[in-house]
C-alpha cells in the first residue's frame, strides 16, 4: 500500500497485540472491513480486521 502522508493510528483495544502505550497502534496501516449482515450506516458497521489477540 502506498502512503501519501504520515498517519497516526489510535486504538484503545488493549487486548490486541498491536496495542501500545498512549492508545497507539504499532501497525503502519490497518485493514477495515464491514461486519457481516450489517449495513445500517452507523459507526459500528465496520471493524478492524488487523486485530490479533495478545494471548
Amino acid at each position: 500500500m502506498a502512503h501519501q502522508k504520515n498517519q497516526c493510528i489510535h486504538c484503545s483495544v488493549e487486548s490486541c497485540q498491536h496495542h501500545e502505550v498512549n492508545n497507539m497502534c504499532s501497525l503502519t496501516d490497518i485493514q477495515v472491513t464491514p461486519k457481516k449482515n450489517c449495513c445500517d450506516g452507523k459507526a459500528d458497521e465496520s471493524m478492524c480486521s488487523s486485530y490479533k489477540c495478545r494471548h
